[in-house]
């Protein structure tokens, strides 16, 4: 019986990686690996002295080639496996990567927050719950619940309200098109830009300064025979005109999807109906409302969270004076004004706390109606 010749080292790690063990062992060694190595160029890129175009264009070769590799490797090793593996581990290849950067930018600093919650303005010192007790009792906080919830309320009803209206009306004009581009427009602006609009038309300057220097809104005002107003200085009317730009924002957005959904109803039932008899109130609330409930949610809940985390507009149109404080604005305030880090994070709590009970219903109604 003759000898088997002697495998080398070479040889014998290429029969190991063979196996079954090996090609799983590979396939999570070798992404890992990657992962590191492309790790370790965003660290030498992020404090590299090189000129900023020249990293720049290495930073995105390198992203952009550096992912490719990555799921084309790993993707490459699994479909090595065995059928069954294959099934359990190449789903993770293509969704494991969004959840490594879920977990990193968004659970451990909610973790994070929710230990600073507990500390004092530094981060030092534990105090418990008092940092909560100031979010649920401080006269300021208080306002900005009650902001918020008005905020919430009128903002999202004539929103979706206005958008619903004009997705029906324009569907029946020649000039649909024109129309729902003029008023979908103000979605191109940022909401930072849209506050510096506003400011503009609610602009006042008292006679006391010489010249009196008035806004669109005054102006108009004026004209009719009335007297100009410092509008954002009157509470609490100044929060219903600062929901206006809200409004102003969100009801293209409304629209837009909420005439998606109209034109996806069959028109054979609305014809039906009217002659049936139903008159278009009825068509309307009957007919139309009922079969796009579900993207009556969608957009609804959207705008609702959008209420809940509004910062910008308040921000730029009276930085939460005169009654308009909001609890985002709180937050900036309490972290970036007063260097709070501990109640800034427990307002951060609360504001998560307030928008997931929102999300969950959202989730429990798109359960019912199996849409996912």
């Amino acid at each position: 019986m003759q000898n088997q010749p002697r495998l080398s080292a070479g040889d014998q790690i290429l029969n190991w990686l063979t196996t079954g063990v090996g090609r799983l062992l590979a396939s999570i060694f070798v992404p890992l690996v990657t992962f590191l190595v492309l790790w370790r160029g965003f660290i030498f890129l992020r404090d590299s002295n090189a000129p900023q175009f020249i990293i720049v264009v290495v930073a995105i070769v390198w992203g952009v080639g550096g992912v490719a590799l990555l799921y084309g490797v790993s993707n490459w090793l699994v479909e090595k496996l065995s059928g069954e593996w294959v099934r359990r581990l190449q789903p993770f290849i293509f969704i494991g990567p969004a959840i490594a950067i879920l977990f990193w930018y968004l659970f451990l600093p909610t973790i994070r927050t929710l230990i600073l919650s507990f500390q004092d303005g530094l981060g030092r010192n534990f105090v418990g719950i008092e940092n909560y007790i100031f979010a649920f009792t401080d006269r300021v906080m208080l306002e900005a619940f009650r902001n918020n919830l008005l905020w919430m309320v009128l903002g999202t009803g004539f929103s979706v309200g206005l958008g619903l209206l004009i997705a029906v009306l324009a569907d029946r004009t020649p000039f649909e098109k024109v129309y729902k581009a003029i008023i979908f427009m103000p979605m191109a602006i940022s909401f930072v830009g849209a506050g510096v609009i506003w400011k503009f038309v609610y602009a006042y300057r008292g006679e006391g300064v010489g010249i009196q220097e008035i806004g669109l809104l005054n102006a108009i005002v004026i004209g009719l025979g009335g007297k100009a107003q410092p509008w954002l200085l009157l509470p609490p009317i100044n929060n219903l005109f600062l929901i206006v730009i809200m409004v102003w924002l969100q009801t293209g957005y409304a629209m837009v999807i909420l005439s998606s959904a109209i034109k996806g109803i069959p028109s054979e039932l609305l014809e039906a109906a009217r002659v049936d008899g139903a008159n278009e109130f009825q068509v309307f609330f009957q007919i139309m409302v009922p079969t796009i409930q579900s993207t009556l949610l969608t957009v609804t809940t959207t705008i609702v969270i959008f209420s809940l985390k509004l910062f910008d507009i308040v921000r730029v149109m009276t930085g939460g004076n005169y009654g308009t404080n909001v609890i985002a604005n709180e937050f900036y305030l309490q972290q970036f004004t007063y260097n709070h880090s501990g109640r800034a994070s427990a307002i951060a709590i609360v504001l998560l706390i307030a928008v997931i009970p929102v999300m969950i219903y959202n989730l429990r109604q798109f359960r019912k109606r199996r849409a996912f």
